[in-house]
């Protein structure tokens, strides 16, 4: 007798496990083990900020969003992972 297997595929957004900037890069880090950067001129408030407001930066919504409290800026991890940013380049 055979058995035939079928996959579900589970579509899993992508969460951050930790976020930094260096400078106006921003980078987080996945849960799957992707780094990834962007430049903080990409969205309008980051733009304006100073690096050292740019460091304030902390994971909120179990790892779905960047916040920075003094700028009042929430920021999507998966908007970032698309591409999604306000800015041209």
């Amino acid at each position: 007798m055979k058995s035939t297997t079928i996959e579900k595929s589970v579509n899993v957004e992508p969460l951050a496990i930790r976020a930094w900037s260096e400078g106006r890069i921003i980078f987080i880090e996945l849960t799957d083990g992707r780094i990834i950067g962007f430049p903080a001129n990409r969205f309008r408030i980051l733009k304006n900020a100073t690096n050292e407001q740019l460091k304030e930066v902390t994971l909120r919504l179990d790892g779905y969003a960047l916040r920075w409290e003094s700028l009042d800026e929430d920021i999507t991890v998966p908007g970032i992972v698309a591409g999604n940013f306000q800015l041209p380049l």
